[in-house]
């Protein structure tokens, strides 16, 4: 029997009615869903294989996603339902637009406020037209080392396994050597990087040496999670260290990591940087805000 050839997938929108016979859409479903703050992409398929399992009423079914999004990460996660799985690979493959936060200044070992600040460095002299300069030199294809703190393999294990046991170690300081000796680079994109805002900060030193680093930036804790489950994730709140921010929007291949690019960057201006907030406002053709929300998905089925 011949596959239904050129049957698309139902894309799940707002307000949609839905079957309860997973066969009424032979090509699957997709369904954009803006990923909670603090929430892993597994959180978001398990919320919703749940709900989807119980209205087709049927075990087995396929859910999956196209594309992991860090759990600090908001925006656009693709959900495939029933033989949209199959797709997945192909939708990954898809450019992406992101709107990141970046802070100049510190770093941390996970590149974004997961984990608590382990460096300061000078910032006084990083202004906006530093930055737009130096966001020049990223425009096009070069190579890239993902962070330790990431879901890549390494000899079978997850790099984020042995980012975690360096850090019970107390080996924070060898998280980016680590990584360089670790993780093979790989070749991304970069079409475009355009500068949204830029604050310079209060202009001083947050902390002039490591001594008088101890304890600043320090203040993590857990962020409520939309349903009231206690979350996994702590989130340092390093806002009143005054340093330099600014938000990006940058256009890039698949495979590309905005958390080293936000470190590369640092890099690049004589500094150090780490993301504050990173949204993924578009995958391929699906824009956030036309993305739903849990919430709306589990509505649609339980209809």
């Amino acid at each position: 029997m011949e596959e239904n050839i050129g049957i698309a997938p139902l894309v799940l929108a707002s307000g949609a009615m839905l079957t309860k016979n997973i066969d009424d859409y032979p090509a699957g479903i997709i369904i954009p869903v803006d990923k909670p703050y603090t929430w892993t992409s597994a959180d978001v398929i398990r919320k919703i294989k749940f709900a989807a399992v119980r209205h087709f009423g049927k075990k087995n079914l396929k859910v999956g996603h196209a594309g992991t999004l860090d759990p600090l990460a908001t925006g656009v996660l693709l959900v495939c339902i029933g033989k949209a799985t199959k797709l997945a690979e192909a939708l990954q493959a898809h450019d992406k637009e992101y709107i990141a936060g970046i802070t100049f200044g510190a770093t941390t070992p996970s590149y974004d406020r997961e984990k608590e600040i382990d460096r300061f460095y000078p910032h006084e002299h990083i202004t906006e037209e530093a930055v737009r300069k130096a966001m020049e030199s990223f425009i096009g294809e070069q190579d890239q080392i993902a962070p330790l703190f990431s879901a890549k393999s390494v000899e079978g294990v997850r790099a984020y396994e042995i980012a975690r046991k360096m850090m019970r170690r107390g080996e924070t300081e060898g998280i980016d050597e680590a990584a360089a000796g670790l993780i093979r680079t790989a070749r991304i994109r970069i079409e475009s990087m355009e500068l949204l805002s830029f604050d310079a900060g209060t202009g001083k030193s947050a902390a002039p040496n490591d001594k008088d680093a101890a304890g600043i930036g320090r203040n993590a804790s857990p962020v409520p999670k939309e349903d009231g489950r206690q979350p996994k994730i702590n989130v340092t709140d390093n806002s009143a260290l005054g340093l330099p921010t600014a938000t990006i929007r940058i256009a890039c291949s698949k495979g590309t990591y905005i958390r080293a690019l936000a470190r590369d960057l640092g890099e690049a201006l004589g500094s150090g940087a780490h993301l504050d907030s990173l949204q993924r406002s578009r995958s391929g053709d699906f824009k956030v805000e036309n993305a739903l929300s849990v919430d709306e998905v589990l509505a649609i089925l339980k209809r």
